[in-house]
């Protein structure tokens, strides 16, 4: 006969290994866009870097979708009467935001700060949203399950001395193994 304890445990293990089995992931994930935007033209054909439009990923927790107004930096005068531009355009004239459907999404109990995977610059962008510039349609090419990011983070060395500087206010470099400790995604 099982004791109870062990029955516990057993069933913990067991409903452990179901949740991690059935770790949600948008893998694959491609969705037409409001805009027919092209990462492969703009990323790749006219190496725009990734921070230009998504400013956001150097200053703090999310890249961020840019505002219709970065796009008319150079479409005032780059094919500003191409079919997508004028979709832009109307969009400011009318006060109205492109409602672009977000492709990469990580849950809300897990806690991901772009600007400390970026800042340092030893992260590109791809190692996580995968050849961006070679894509037409924005896709989720890798999983961004817990153990696909436990996987990265136990293979990346610890923070450089120095590199706190680089790092936004008030957050500490990784060292050691707090890249592996729970609290390190899960606040």
């Amino acid at each position: 006969m099982i004791s109870r304890r062990r029955s516990v445990l057993l069933l913990s293990a067991l409903a452990l290994g179901a949740m991690a089995a059935c770790e949600p992931t948008n893998q694959g994930y491609e969705p037409e866009q409001p805009v027919a935007y092209s990462h492969a033209v703009h990323a790749g054909g006219q190496s725009i870097a990734c921070t230009y439009c998504h400013y956001g990923a150097e200053r703090g927790r999310y890249a961020g979708i840019p505002p219709a107004s970065v796009c008319m930096n150079c479409h005032t005068k780059v094919l500003p009467d191409n079919e997508e531009v004028q979709k832009i355009v109307r969009a400011i004239e009318l006060r109205d935001p492109i409602e672009w459907y977000r492709v990469h999404k990580l849950p809300d109990h897990a806690y991901f700060d772009h600007s400390a995977h970026v800042v340092t610059g030893e992260l590109e962008c791809q190692s996580c949203h995968g050849s961006v510039e070679s894509m037409g349609l924005v896709r989720q090419e890798e999983p961004l399950t817990m153990g696909w990011c436990l996987d990265c983070h136990r293979q990346e060395e610890p923070a450089a001395p120095g590199a706190a500087s680089d790092l936004p206010p008030g957050f500490a470099p990784a060292v050691g193994t707090n890249l592996v400790d729970c609290a390190t995604c899960h606040r």
